[in-house]
């Protein structure tokens, strides 16, 4: 099995802020999109929220990547093209896998920036796009997904499958460490074992279970096999952001 942590939403290179907490509630602002997309900020419901994020930069009228999409039912679908989906391809990202996604957020009472998980996907249907069927497009369609305008390519996938974001900004779903840099995570003790893509150097893993993060890319997946510590890790974070 592999866990795939997947940066998301507004950081400091899209969108140029961070994602803020809302009474509680860990909103992930979708990142600008300039062409390819169906969604303003304000169908979304977000708009003063982006406004207020990006001082007015930004505004409801501007369409957004909403991507991941996570649905009443609680499912979630997620689309990935080009490269990101390459690395994706090349690790074996597929049926049983999980994505766990995370980004940039402001802590609402200190305005403190972290990164923190807010969501996950448990893969259940892997759709390359150029070759889904007409019934699953209009499913699809339903929800203006962003990966369904236009053309991106032919690695342009779709997963989808169980998933929920959540409801509360829960500490334990913190990964930068308390107090800073923001790059600093503080992570569990198997990940260092199982490792995770583009953080191969061993100057980025640190004492007392931290890790130098990348500043940038999407998709970072480690596969811990059928090792017991990452699974009870991945239950536990699960039944956080379900509650």
């Amino acid at each position: 099995m592999k866990i795939i942590f997947s940066r998301k939403g507004f950081d400091s290179g899209s969108g140029g802020a961070a994602s803020p907490i809302v009474d509680g509630r860990p909103i992930s602002l979708p990142i600008p999109a300039t062409m390819n997309s169906a969604t303003t900020y304000s169908e979304l419901g977000i708009g003063d929220l982006v406004s207020a994020a990006t001082r007015g930069k930004i505004n409801g009228s501007h369409h957004c990547h909403h991507d991941p999409i996570f649905v009443q039912d609680s499912h979630c679908i997620f689309g990935q093209c080009g490269s990101a989906q390459s690395h994706l391809a090349n690790q074996g990202v597929g049926l049983g896998d999980t994505f766990i996604f995370f980004g940039l957020f402001r802590e609402e009472a200190t305005g403190e920036k972290h990164h923190r998980i807010f969501g996950f996907l448990e893969i259940e249907e892997v759709l390359p796009v150029r070759t889904i069927s007409d019934g699953v497009r209009l499913e699809l369609a339903a929800f203006n997904h962003p990966h369904l305008v236009g053309d991106r390519g032919p690695s342009d996938t779709i997963y989808r499958g169980h998933g929920i974001a959540a409801s509360r900004a829960h500490a334990k779903l913190r990964l930068t460490v308390e107090g800073g840099p923001l790059s600093v995570w503080h992570i569990p003790s198997w990940l260092k074992e199982t490792g995770l893509t583009y953080h191969r150097a061993a100057k980025r893993w640190l004492p007392n279970g931290n890790l130098k993060s990348v500043a940038r890319g999407q998709e970072f997946v480690t596969n811990v096999g059928q090792r017991a510590a990452p699974r009870q890790w991945l239950e536990e974070t699960k039944a956080l952001l379900r509650s």
